[in-house]
Order: structure tokens, then sequence, then C-alpha cells
């Protein structure tokens, strides 16, 4: 009865397990986006920094409250927009000081010289409107215009006369914990999220490579530069044959010692034709790893499975086996659109590139990435372009927005896509449909990667089906990316 018991808690315990990585895998990818990271980043460390500051002025006393909503606001312009005009430290922290500074000096000169109101909460207009001044004045030739500067300055004419300075000194002490928090975040968080948080550029460094069809060896090359990119790199090479023996044939020839052909071991195959059969398929697998490790420099193994299951469920099956986490399979369509085979793949844990070669091409320099938004199989397929580019190569990041899209909303998207990256991408926006686009340009690259739109409801693929099925007079080799589920 215990035993049992206990094989039910671990059963259950696995099962939470199961769930917990994948909703914590489903929340990666929702947040693999640079405008919901920077959303969650000032959802988390406004808060926290604007309570930290107000604990500090609980202890002392001689911090006004004043000073918060200008802090605030100001905390709130650096994390949302990390790398924009007013996200510089220096000219946030220098902004706020200098604008409780001009409020000082205007405070001085209105209580001196205008006479203005001395009560509490009263402030005189010519008050105002020389600390607006003064600050607009200083901050301009400085470059250190901010709007915080100039709350900072009017609110500095309500603080207590004993309080006046030592409010200046807090808001210079605030601004540069705020700044300093800043600094650190945006410098070993956002600007490294491609390594901190985008799984692309961490994983799909161990590629499955089913061999069939007659390119599946170009495919193999390219699955080998996807690989190259990261030392712990290599390559599968799959042969799926459906007759148990025949596999362990296979299996013995590719494993025979010194190199010569040794089947004394093997099952008994009869038949001369089929001996040959197997012999030239074990040549070509041989031949397709031998130019992967020696063209590329990339480990390159073959492995040989037999089953009577579909060959979808045996692909996937034998990635989990050799721990690869990207299939890289050749291109197969039935009637203008994708095989069975590959779009039971698309159904898959494991992420899946469908490589469509038009001439055997085996490097790919000039890349081509056309994206309908940000998202984390956009990185994706950045990211793979600019491994296969290489540090010579040429890559470019496309979206199209039609004749009636916001064109400024789109650049924003695109530059916020390739950031992260350290590589030289080209941005472009076309006022076309993505069709027209990649006939028109597609020639120019070796290579389009495209989303295979896994998201999209049924109803709109019925509409307007898959970009990848409306590409067959694109000139080019076309990849087909889509991220397991």
């Amino acid at each position: 009865m215990l035993e049992q018991l206990t094989r039910r808690f671990r059963a259950a315990a696995a099962r939470a397990r199961r769930v917990e990585r994948r909703e914590l895998r489903e929340f990666r990818r929702w947040a693999e986006t640079t405008d919901r990271i920077v959303h969650l980043s000032v959802l988390v460390f406004v808060p926290l920094l604007i309570g930290l500051v107000t604990a500090v002025s609980n202890v002392v006393p001689t911090l006004s409250f004043l000073l918060f909503p200008p802090l605030a606001s100001g905390t709130y312009t650096l994390f949302a927009d990390p790398r924009g005009k007013y996200s510089e430290p220096g000219r946030f922290v220098g902004g706020l000081t200098i604008g409780s500074m001009c409020g000082l000096g205007a405070l001085w000169i209105s209580n001196t010289v205008l006479n203005g109101p001395q009560g509490q909460f009263q402030v005189a207009a010519g008050a105002a409107t020389l600390a607006v001044l003064a600050t607009g004045l200083i901050t301009w030739p400085l470059d250190i215009e901010e709007p915080s500067a100039y709350s900072t300055a009017l609110l500095t004419l309500l603080v207590q006369p004993s309080q006046r300075m030592p409010f200046v000194g807090s808001i210079f002490l605030a601004s540069s914990l705020v700044a300093m928090v800043f600094v650190v975040w945006r410098d070993r968080f956002y600007d490294r999220r491609a390594t901190v948080l985008y799984k692309s550029t961490t994983g799909d460094d161990h590629v499955l490579v089913p061999m069939r069809g007659d390119d599946a060896g170009a495919t193999a090359m390219l699955a080998a530069r996807l690989a190259a990119a990261h030392d712990a790199g290599k390559v599968v090479l799959l042969d799926i044959v459906d007759d148990s023996e025949v596999a362990e044939t296979e299996r013995a020839l590719l494993n025979r010692p010194g190199g010569q052909r040794n089947t004394s071991n093997t099952a008994d195959i009869t038949g001369e034709d089929v001996s040959d059969a197997i012999r030239d398929e074990v040549d070509r697998l041989e031949t397709r790893a031998w130019e992967v490790k020696t063209r590329v420099g990339v480990p390159c193994q073959v492995v040989v499975a037999a089953s009577d299951e579909p060959a979808a469920t045996t692909t996937l099956r034998a990635a989990d086996d050799a721990n690869c986490d990207l299939i890289a399979a050749p291109y197969e369509s039935e009637y203008g659109a994708l095989t069975p085979y590959l779009r039971q793949l698309f159904r898959g844990d494991t992420d899946v590139l469908v490589h469509r070669s038009r001439n055997g091409r085996t490097r790919w320099k000039r890349v081509l990435v056309p994206v309908r938004r940000a998202s984390d199989i956009a990185h994706n397929m950045v990211d793979f372009a600019i491994r296969l580019a290489g540090a010579s190569g040429r890559v470019a990041v496309a979206t199209c927005i039609g004749s009636n899209g916001d064109r400024r909303r789109a650049e924003s998207m695109l530059m916020n896509l390739v950031e992260p990256f350290d590589a030289p991408i080209e941005t472009r926006g076309a006022r076309t449909d993505i069709q027209s686009f990649l006939v028109d340009t597609g020639s120019q690259y070796d290579l389009v990667i495209i989303g295979a739109s896994q998201d999209r409801s049924a109803a709109s693929r019925f509409i307007a089906p898959p970009t990848f099925e409306r590409l067959q007079d694109v000139d080019t080799d076309v990849a087909i990316m889509d991220r397991g589920h």
C-alpha cells in the first residue's frame, strides 16, 4: 500500500514538473519581445525603486515627499525607453538636480526682489515663471533637457525654507540611486537580452537531418552551418527504413572497423539488388557525414531507425533520443502544399526548419528575414540568419506594411527586433504585400527565412494561405521556421 502511494506521489510530482516547465516555457516565449521586457521591467523596477526611496525618506525626516512625483516620472521614462533621448543617466540626474536648483533660485528672487507670498503652498506667479524659464535656459545648452526637470523646479517652490537645501541634495542622491540601478539593468540585462533571455541564441545547436529526397545534402550543410555557431554543435543524419534487418545491415556497414565493409555479423539479406541498394545508401550517408565534418568542421553522426510508425513520429523520437533541439528537413510538397510528414513535424515539440533548395547551394551569405511582428520565432529567424551569413555576410530584416500601414510603428518594431543582436543588420519596410515583395527582391539573396504561421487561426489560413505556400515564384532558397510547442 505504501509503495503504491509512493508511486502515485512520484507520478503526480512528475506531472506537476512537466506542467511547470510548460508554463515557464510559454511565459518565456510570451516575454521574448523587447516591448514586453520593457513593460515588465517598468512594472517591477519603478515601484521597487520608489518604495526604496520612500523607506529611506521615512528614516531621514529631512527628505521631503515632494521629490517623489518627479522621481517616479523620471524613473518611468528611463525604463520605458532604455535607449531613448531621455534615458541617459547623466541627463536624468542633471536635469532633476538643475531643475530643483532653478526652482530654489527663482524662489529666492521672488522673496527678496518681487516680495512674493510667504505662506505655505503659496507661490507667486513670477516665481513659477522664473523657475520654468531658468530650467529651460540652463538645460537647453547643456543638452540635459528633461520633462521631469520642470516639475522638480515647480515643486521646489513649495518646500519649507528649512528644507530647501536638503531637498536639492535629496533630489541628487535619490536620482543617482535610480540611475545606478538603471545602468546595471540596462548593461547587464537589457543590452544582453539576446543571450540572457532569448532562447534562440543559446539553443538549436544539435541538429537532426532526415535524409529524404534529392536535396538532403544541401539541407545537411545548412544544418551544419547553423550548428557551427556554437562550440557544442553537432549534426545527426537520420535514415529511416521499414525493415529492421535492413536497418541492422546499414548500422553494421556504418560501424565496420577500419572503414572496411564487413557484413559477416549482419542479417542475411537475400538478393544482390537489395544489397547494392543498401551499400549505395550507406555510401551516400557516409559521404554526407564526411562533407559536414571536413567542410564545416562540425561533428556528424549517422543514425538508422527502423519503424512501422509514420515517418514523422520516428523522426521526432529520433531527435529526442539523439538530444537534438532542431530538425532541419528537406522541403517536400504535395498538391502545392507541405506534405503530411512535414505538417506532423510542425505539430511536434521540437523546433523545425524546412529547407527548400533551388540549386544545391551550400553557402548562404546573403539572407533575408521577412517578419510580421516581433516575437520569439522572429528572434529565432534573425539568429539563424546571422549564423548562416557569418561575419562577412549580409542580413536584412523586412516587414511589409501595405499601402496604408504605419511606417513609423513598423520601423520601431524592426529596430526593437534587431537591436539585441551584435551584428550589422539592414532593416527594410515595404509598402507592398509580402508575396510581391519576395518575388521582386528574393533573387537578390541566397536564402529567405520565413515563419510557418502556426499561430494563425484556421479561418485566417483558409482565407489567406501561409506565405510559404505562395513562394513558388521566388527564385532562391527558402527556409520555413517553426518553434516547437
